[in-house]
């Protein structure tokens, strides 16, 4: 019975208008990571039809039932992820449009008015795709840097968010600036600002304040911590200067998109 569910239920599609995403999951049985056959061959149909042309980037998540401690999970979690992401190489996805493989574990369970208990977690026995169109917020507004630009573009890099309170990189954040890294590598007359944004401040307040320092500079740190990580990667620190704009310029998309950096472009 089981088996029968999560084939016919193995690709589950939805847009997310706001953010122009769309969202793939992929059903796992208990304890497996293998994709089998059925699962192997909607995953090519799916590759197969999809634009890449206006495909800017790929995500994918991988997570597991309650069951099992959480260092167990963990590693399933991402041999999930990593199964997913071979079958799409294989059969033709450009591997660099994959910016996050990521393994998230378990997922606890804390409602039951979803369904039956083992409804929900076959469920949480998945791995989820975020496939993200090109240029979706705009002219001059920009998810990744293009072949060519003009001074005065924004690169909204969706990959790079913060916890809330912190300047701290996350991994998913690092893993998306080394890939940014390459391209300014490549492409050394780029100038261009770092920008730094917070969320969840009181109008009277323009920033927020730095759990780690103690200091209402949270926006500013945070531009400062890629700045300080692209120097790591070898990017000249004179094409770059970075500034905190606080909650001055909100997405209007949720406070985690707020919690960001955006690149500006001063000189090509």
């Amino acid at each position: 019975m089981l088996k029968s569910i999560l084939i016919f239920s193995f690709f589950t599609w939805s847009t997310i208008c706001a953010q122009e995403k769309k969202i793939g999951t992929v059903y796992f049985e208990f304890d497996k990571y293998a994709v089998d056959a059925v699962q192997e061959q909607n995953v090519v149909a799916f590759v197969h039809d999809l634009d890449t042309t206006e495909v800017e980037s790929i995500q994918i998540y991988g997570y597991c039932d309650d069951r099992g401690n959480n260092d167990y999970n963990l590693k399933l979690s991402e041999n999930r992820v990593n199964a997913v992401k071979s079958v799409l190489v294989a059969n033709g996805f450009n591997k660099n449009k994959i910016v996050i493989v990521e393994g998230k574990g378990r997922i606890l369970i804390d409602d039951f008015s979803g369904g039956s208990l083992a409804d929900i977690r076959s469920k949480n026995r998945r791995v989820d795709l975020l496939i993200v169109k090109k240029n979706s917020f705009g002219k001059g507004i920009y998810t990744s840097f293009q072949d060519r630009h003009e001074i005065g573009d924004r690169i909204y890099l969706e990959n790079i968010f913060f916890e809330l309170g912190s300047s701290t990189l996350t991994l998913a954040s690092r893993k998306e600036l080394d890939r940014i890294a390459v391209i300014l590598q490549e492409r050394k007359s780029i100038e261009f600002e770092i920008r730094g944004h917070v969320c969840c401040t009181p109008d009277y307040y323009k920033d927020a304040i730095d759990r780690a320092t103690k200091e209402r500079k949270l926006s500013l740190n945070r531009a400062k911590s890629v700045f300080k990580y692209l120097i790591s990667k070898n990017v000249s620190s004179l094409r770059m200067v970075y500034k905190g704009l606080g909650n001055q310029f909100p997405l209007g998309k949720g406070d985690e998109f707020d919690r960001r950096v955006e690149f500006y472009i001063t000189k090509i």
